[in-house]
């Protein structure tokens, strides 16, 4: 049988070692530790027909964002970073008059420094907005709440007078992890996202609520316990008016309901 020419034989020999090194590189790179990449709620459900308000982090960082408790919050490479101390939370709020409804995004990767203490929160908050009481955490969206360390966010809604619709998603973790979270509030439901994935939509009426709502970034502390040595970066935050509805389906399963003893 007659050999194909030389020149021919190398081509097809570079392309044949050019597929393997794809191939090795996407199984090293592993399903648990993949990046979403530049997907996110935004494009996949259409919001952007809407009105939109960015915050993306480049260059220093705007006076309506207010700091609480220890640590440092700065601008760092066009995120907004939370660095903590070993104890205290640390959390920055931002002062903006609020949305009742709309939908809220934000690119977040976390980071434990250590490991020999107890592992701070990782939590994102819908909050009242300028002057409308906090009632102790009684009416607010949690858009993720995580613990370093762990595989599991949780995401939540607290309604006055005690009422809690909470559900949690497993999730891959790791130091410097990028993932999206965004929530979805209008008059007749509340969905939240994962990565660009409707994961929760809650419909009853004691979990809607019409207080507008800011953000809030916190990374939360034990009370009496030595944390350790922390970050949460965030990349960008987006949000967007109501007036179009997703282009997808919103479908999916409610939250559990339960109570909320700490409201006030």
């Amino acid at each position: 049988m007659r050999l194909p020419p030389l020149s021919l034989r190398r081509a097809c020999a570079a392309l044949a070692s050019g597929a393997l090194v794809v191939t090795l590189a996407s199984v090293a790179a592993g399903p648990s530790h993949a990046v979403p990449g530049p997907v996110r709620a935004g494009n996949t459900y259409g919001w952007y027909r809407n009105k939109i308000t960015r915050y993306e982090f480049e260059g220093r960082m705007g006076s309506y964002w207010h700091k609480h408790g220890r640590g440092v919050v700065r601008d760092q490479h066009g995120m907004l970073t939370l660095n903590t101390t070993r104890h205290g939370d640390v959390s920055v709020t931002l002062d903006r008059p609020g949305h009742a409804y709309g939908r809220w995004e934000i690119r977040l990767r976390s980071r434990r420094y250590e490991t020999r203490h107890t592992n701070f929160r990782v939590v994102t908050d819908l909050v009242p907005a300028g002057r409308h009481r906090q009632h102790c955490g009684g009416n607010e969206i949690g858009l993720e709440n995580y613990q370093l360390g762990r595989r599991f966010s949780a995401f939540y809604i607290h309604r006055l007078p005690h009422y809690d619709f909470r559900a949690k998603q497993y999730q891959s973790l790791h130091n410097d992890q990028w993932h999206t979270f965004a929530v979805e509030a209008t008059p007749t439901h509340i969905s939240w996202f994962v990565d660009a994935h409707v994961v929760r939509t809650e419909r009853r009426p004691a979990a809607l609520g019409s207080t507008p709502l800011t953000v809030r970034f916190t990374m939360r502390s034990e009370a009496g316990h030595t944390m350790n040595r922390s970050r949460m970066q965030m990349d960008w935050l987006l949000y967007w008016t109501d007036e179009y509805p997703s282009t997808r389906s919103i479908s999916a399963p409610r939250t559990t309901k339960t109570t909320f003893p700490a409201a006030c």
